[in-house]
């Protein structure tokens, strides 16, 4: 797989194909109505792939350097939410 020449929530929007279970669609879209749907589902994909990216260095941080606490886990979400998030900038999905 090559490298990606946008980070996460960067570069123009293009169309995709998503399946999702009419009931969830119908809650998203009485939720947000019909002209946010795609704001809607790009936030909440983008708020999971933070997660998982973050999963990833937590991981990668206790194979090198031993168990963290779940008070220094709490820590390391806020501080990452904070850098990361608040500026719009993302580390890289590995």
């Amino acid at each position: 797989m090559g490298e990606i020449p946008y980070s996460v929530g960067e570069g123009p929007a293009i169309r995709v194909s998503l399946s999702l279970p009419e009931g969830t669609a119908e809650a998203i879209r009485r939720r947000v109505g019909k002209r946010e749907f795609s704001a809607f589902i790009t936030e909440a994909v983008e708020r999971e792939l933070r997660g998982q990216i973050l999963d990833e260095y937590l991981a990668d941080y206790e194979r090198r350097q031993g168990p963290i606490s779940e008070q220094e886990q709490e820590r390391a979400r806020r501080v990452f939410d904070e850098v990361f998030a608040g500026e719009g900038q993302w580390p890289a999905a590995s």
